[in-house]
């Protein structure tokens, strides 16, 4: 296993290397997705399935990110958890300042970073409940409420519901949650009006990811106290062969697990609504965003 590497100044070499690791867009998700979970990490398991990344790429990829020292690994039991090195990248920012900039760099490990590192979970008597909303709870929608779940076991208990749910999710939704080990048995497409009786959940967060649903007269869910909104385009309108479907299903896939990852780790039982809402309109303008989210959450 690597050890922790210390934070030092690179020279022309190392930046090069550290750059030439990054340079591919799988590498760079990694370390993006392993930043949000620092210091802890995360098992390689749960990368690949966070990026649905099939487990022979994603080898070779987190042993190019380790090798440059942009990640270290530990055994835990039957697992090897991998975590990002923040001294590792303030020192490449470091460099590029030095070398590119007239402005200082603020490190990865300033307070003032927007994303701060993982906390352990703790079940909750009462765990935040989150009603993802889009148009037809058919793809998008279905795709966080499982993530959220499965990511914010015990701090988070999801739901989705769309303003004009379809018959049932769509099945390449469907077909790539179940490839990467979500419960896909109780999935199921249904209208928002299942959340507004007498029996319904009492709500904390209503998450809008479609400009539809976000532009629609969403009705007042009773006892939330907070709306923000993650538009996303419809992976279901995409056309052309099988193989252009499923990527368009996959980046939806991801733009939401980038979501819900920074979502997750924030301290939110800590946080109060007004200290809540810029962070997760922030959250919002993650790579993906349409053109009214990004204008929202400006």
């Amino acid at each position: 296993m690597t050890q922790k590497p210390e934070a030092s100044k690179l020279e022309s070499s190392d930046a090069v290397a550290l750059l030439g690791a990054l340079a591919q867009p799988t590498r760079l998700e990694i370390f993006r997705l392993l930043m949000r979970y620092r210091p802890h990490g995360l098992a390689a398991g749960d990368i690949g399935r966070l990026l649905a990344v099939a487990h022979n790429t994603l080898s070779s990829h987190l042993g190019a990110l380790e090798q440059v020292g942009l990640l270290a690994s530990r055994r835990e039991g039957r697992h090897i958890i991998f975590a990002a090195q923040a001294p590792r990248a303030d020192a490449l920012l470091a460099f590029l300042s030095d070398t590119c900039c007239t402005e200082g760099v603020v490190p990865c490990t300033s307070e003032t970073t927007a994303i701060p590192a993982r906390r352990e979970y703790v079940d909750s008597d009462r765990p935040l409940r989150v009603l993802v909303v889009c148009t037809g709870n058919s793809a998008r929608s279905i795709m966080a409420e499982a993530v959220l779940n499965r990511e914010g076991v015990g701090r988070i208990q999801a739901f989705s519901a769309g303003s004009r749910p379809q018959e049932a999710p769509h099945p390449i939704a469907l077909g790539l949650l179940d490839d990467l080990g979500y419960d896909i048995a109780a999935m199921r497409s249904k209208s928002w009006e299942e959340f507004l009786g007498p029996n319904a959940p009492e709500l904390d967060l209503v998450i809008t990811v479609c400009d539809d649903a976000s532009e629609a007269a969403c009705p007042a869910f009773p006892g939330v106290p907070l709306r923000v909104h993650w538009g996303l385009d419809d992976p279901a309108g995409a056309t052309g062969p099988a193989a252009a479907k499923h990527a368009a299903f996959l980046q939806s896939y991801r733009d939401l697990t980038a979501r819900v990852t920074a979502f997750v780790n924030l301290p939110f039982e800590q946080m109060s609504l007004a200290e809540l809402q810029p962070v997760l309109a922030a959250i919002g303008r993650m790579d993906g965003a349409t053109e009214k989210s990004l204008a929202q959450a400006a």
